[in-house]
């Protein structure tokens, strides 16, 4: 253990005294991974923010979809139980419902931020 601890060191300790050269290698390899997650070249708070949300309503879609197919299978096992049908159909009719509560929150984020004239600027006396 404490062997690993001193070979290591070194380079924690170099790490933090890059010089021009080392900042633009790493900058060569981080800019095409800025490009490729569709930052570009300026990275701003809004842009990440966006990114976030993107990446959050994707993770929606496939949590809605399993929910759809976990409800689709157990209704189709339920071999004619009443119970198990109700519950199933239920739970399809309660994804369903989350899936349309989900698009309108999109859809109202979309216009506030887009469509209306102070739409990201913190208010109406923001600057346009």
């Amino acid at each position: 253990m404490a062997a690993s601890v001193l070979i290591l060191t070194p380079s924690f300790c170099r790490a933090g005294l890059l010089s021009d050269t080392g900042k633009s290698a790493i900058t060569s390899q981080t800019d095409p991974l800025k490009t490729g997650a569709g930052f570009g070249d300026t990275v701003s708070i809004g842009s990440i923010i966006t990114a976030v949300i993107m990446g959050f309503m994707a993770l929606l879609g496939i949590i809605f979809i399993i929910l759809i197919i976990l409800a689709g299978w157990k209704y189709m096992n339920a071999r004619g139980d009443e119970q198990k049908t109700k519950e199933s159909l239920d739970q399809i009719r309660h994804a369903v419902i989350g899936l349309i509560i989900i698009i309108a929150a999109y859809a109202i984020t979309y216009f506030v931020f887009t469509v209306l004239p102070w739409g990201g600027t913190g208010g109406p006396g923001g600057s346009p």
